[in-house]
């Protein structure tokens, strides 16, 4: 089984292009993780490059910019290749098949204007944790809450 579940924020604007012949789009981007355990003297976060073909990667050009936080699903690809020198480089690249929106509450990164008051809107996470408090004015429009 080749499963990969990634979490982190794209370190660039993703790049688009698209497959001559078949007009498939073709989404190159990158996400940088952080390490749960640091250590001294060693990074802080992973650097992971991810490729999204079709719908998925038409998806990523149209939502998701530099610093936008990401959940992805997908598989690992070795890369291996011999350059010029004849030396042998080794890489290894995240082919997505699912994204999805994680920002973490309180992050309003959307580019709508929507002022519509009768919504509470929660308060942020704590720098510990990305859950957040529900208020209590809210839980009854919440489906299956007092289940």
């Amino acid at each position: 089984m080749n499963k990969v579940i990634l979490l982190g924020n794209l370190t660039r604007e993703p790049e688009i292009r698209y497959a001559q012949g078949s007009n498939m789009a073709i989404a190159k981007f990158s996400l940088a993780i952080n390490r749960r355990y640091k250590r001294d003297g060693e990074p802080d976060a992973d650097f992971f490059n991810c490729t999204a073909f079709g719908k998925t990667a038409e998806f990523i050009e149209k939502y998701f910019k530099k610093g936008s936080r990401m959940a992805l699903t997908g598989r690992l690809q070795n890369d291996n290749y011999t350059n010029k020198n004849g030396e042998k480089v080794y890489s290894v690249n995240i082919i997505t098949e699912e994204v999805e929106f994680a920002e973490k509450a309180g992050n309003n990164n959307n580019n709508d204007n929507n002022t519509n008051n009768d919504t509470p809107t929660p308060p942020p996470a704590s720098d510990d944790d990305d859950f957040v408090s529900i208020p209590d004015n809210a839980q009854s429009e919440i489906p299956f809450f007092n289940m």
